[in-house]
C-alpha cells in the first residue's frame, strides 16, 4: 500500500464571505491510497479558524506513509483508529479516511452506501449557499442557481433581516441561514420569528461556541429550530448539544472522516437530534464522500463543487440539488487530472 499527497489551489465562482472572512480560493489537499491496482481519493480543505494548512496537513499525511506500508486493515475503521492514534488531527485523518472508504469500495466493486446496506431512494436535497454580499449581489448569486430548491443564507451582518426579506422577493424557495457565531442569544430570539415567517426552515450555529449555555434559552424560545455547527465537531460533543440545539450539522473534516461521521449520526438519532451533514467547499472528490451517507440524513449541505470555478475529479454530482451517483465504486471519484 502507498500513500500520496496532492495539493490543489481551488478557485472559486465567486468571493465568499461569511461573518468571518471572506475567500476567492480554497486550498485543499489530496490523499491518494493505493495497492497498485485501485486508487482511493479523500480530501482535506485548509482551514485557518481550525489552524489546518497545507503545510501542517502534508507533514501529518506524508509522516503517516511509512505506517500506510508496514500495516494490514480490511476494513477503512481499522485504518482510521491506527491513523487517529498517531496524527491526532481531525482534517489529515479525514482525508485519508475517505481515501480508504474509496479505495474499499473500488476493491470490491461497490460503492460505499451499498456495502453499508443503504438504499438512496428517499434521499435529501442539498442546499446552495449564499455568501453575504451586498444584497443586489447576493440576489444575483441566487438567481445564477435558480433552480435549486433550498438556499443557505449566510448572515452576521448590521441588516440580517433586510437580505433575507430581499432574497425572499426573488424565490419561493426554502431558506436556511447561517450566522456563523455572529449573534447573541437575544438576536437570535428576536429574529428568529420573522425569519420563520420568510420561509426559513432553521437556523445554524447562530451563537459563539464558547457561549453553549446561552443556547439553552434559544432552544426554549426560538421559533424556529437551531442547528450547531462550531458546537458538535466530533462524537464526544454530540451530548452537549442535547437541550440546546435541535439538531447537528457534521462537517467530514472537523469530526475526522465518514468513521467517526457514522458514530455521530448514530448518536444523535439516539437522542433525537435531527442529523446534517455540510461541506467546507470541497472539490468532487470530499462531495463523493458526502454523498455516501445520504440515505441517512435530515438535511444536507454539498454544494461545495458547485460554488468553484473549476474542479479536480468526478463523481457524485450535485444537479439543482440532487445527488446523481455515477457507476464507479467507492465513493466514486475519479481525478481529472
Amino acid at each position: 500500500m502507498e500513500l500520496k499527497v496532492h495539493d490543489y489551489e481551488l478557485p472559486l465562482l465567486h468571493p465568499f464571505t461569511i461573518s468571518r472572512e471572506t475567500i476567492t480560493v480554497q486550498p485543499s489537499v489530496i490523499v491518494e491510497l493505493t495497492d497498485g491496482e485501485h486508487s482511493g481519493y479523500g480530501e482535506a480543505t485548509t482551514n485557518s479558524y481550525y489552524g489546518a494548512t497545507k503545510e501542517r496537513l502534508r507533514e501529518l499525511l506524508e509522516g503517516f506513509a511509512k505506517t500506510i506500508e508496514n500495516i494490514h486493515w480490511d476494513h477503512p475503521q481499522e485504518l482510521w483508529e491506527v491513523a487517529q492514534a498517531q496524527m491526532q488531527d481531525s482534517f489529515a485523518v479525514c482525508a485519508l479516511d475517505l481515501a480508504a472508504h474509496d479505495l474499499w469500495g473500488k476493491r470490491q466493486g461497490k460503492s460505499v452506501h451499498e456495502l453499508w446496506g443503504l438504499s438512496t431512494q428517499q434521499n435529501v436535497v442539498s442546499n446552495y449557499t449564499i455568501g453575504i454580499d451586498k444584497i443586489d449581489v447576493m440576489v444575483s448569486k441566487m438567481e445564477e442557481f435558480a433552480d435549486w430548491p433550498v438556499y443557505k443564507i449566510k448572515l452576521g451582518t448590521d441588516h440580517d433581516l433586510e437580505i433575507v426579506k430581499q432574497l425572499r422577493q426573488h424565490t419561493d424557495a426554502t431558506f436556511r441561514v447561517d450566522a456563523n457565531c455572529a449573534w447573541t442569544a437575544q438576536q437570535t430570539i428576536e429574529l428568529s420569528k420573522p425569519l420563520a415567517d420568510l420561509g426559513v426552515e432553521f437556523i445554524e450555529q447562530p451563537l459563539p461556541a464558547d457561549q453553549i449555555e446561552q443556547m439553552e434559552d434559544v432552544f426554549d424560545l426560538s421559533a424556529l429550530p437551531v442547528i450547531a455547527d462550531e458546537n458538535c465537531l466530533v462524537p464526544e460533543d454530540v451530548d452537549a448539544c442535547i437541550g440546546r440545539f435541535h439538531g447537528i450539522n457534521i462537517k467530514l473534516v472537523k469530526c475526522g472522516g465518514l468513521t467517526p461521521a457514522r458514530r455521530m449520526i448514530e448518536k444523535a438519532r439516539a437522542a433525537e437530534l435531527r442529523v446534517m451533514v455540510g461541506c467546507m467547499t470541497e472539490s468532487t472528490v470530499g462531495i463523493s464522500a458526502i454523498g455516501q451517507l445520504l440515505p441517512l440524513l435530515d438535511y444536507v449541505d454539498m454544494d461545495g463543487a458547485a460554488l468553484l470555478a473549476s474542479d479536480i475529479a468526478s463523481g457524485c454530482e450535485v444537479i439543482n440539488g440532487v445527488c446523481h451517483y455515477p457507476s464507479v465504486p467507492g465513493n466514486g471519484v475519479t481525478m481529472l487530472s
